[in-house]
């Protein structure tokens, strides 16, 4: 099996809508649906536009992890639909490494070194996920004004990258 991480665009929406909200909802039960994030049907324009990107981790053909930043300030960025399909999660396959890894990349690439993200009380591996990585727990007061707020996010964290 080999991973294959790119960037994609407009043509991988309906796969990134499928990967992204059956997690959310099957999995964790977060009651959120496409219309909560019409940023998947304008990757392009949301994403890539701004200075930002979102790129697709796939296997075989098949998109099994994904990951975006939005950029909000000119050095400021924030994380975005970090997912990965359950049976490809874990140490094994690294998916979630690989992708922040690329993301962090691109970052320092572009002159982006603030990362802020949002995520939901019941994604405990997320946060251990994002903490193992140095991102620090932030008040959601201490969000810069330009953030991009998701509804359902709860927990923010913020990543220094100098």
């Amino acid at each position: 099996m080999k991973l294959h991480i790119q960037s994609i665009d407009n043509s991988h929406s309906e796969q990134a809508i499928d990967l992204i909200l059956n997690i959310q909802q099957k999995e964790f039960n977060i009651p959120i649906t496409i219309s909560d994030q019409p940023d998947l049907l304008q990757i392009e324009g949301f994403y890539k536009k701004t200075g930002g990107n979102f790129w697709g981790a796939f296997i075989e053909g098949e998109l099994v992890g994904s990951i975006a930043l939005v950029k909000f300030y000119e050095r400021a960025g924030a994380i975005r639909k970090m997912f990965v399909k359950k049976e490809f999660r874990g140490k094994e396959f690294n998916i979630a490494q690989i992708l922040l890894d690329v993301l962090v990349t691109f970052c320092r690439e572009n002159g982006i070194d603030d990362l802020y993200l949002g995520t939901v009380t019941v994604l405990k591996a997320a946060q251990r996920f994002y903490e193992r990585n140095h991102f620090t727990k932030i008040e959601k007061e201490k969000l810069p004004a330009s953030f991009p707020l998701m509804s359902a996010d709860d927990i923010f964290y913020r990543l220094n990258l100098n």
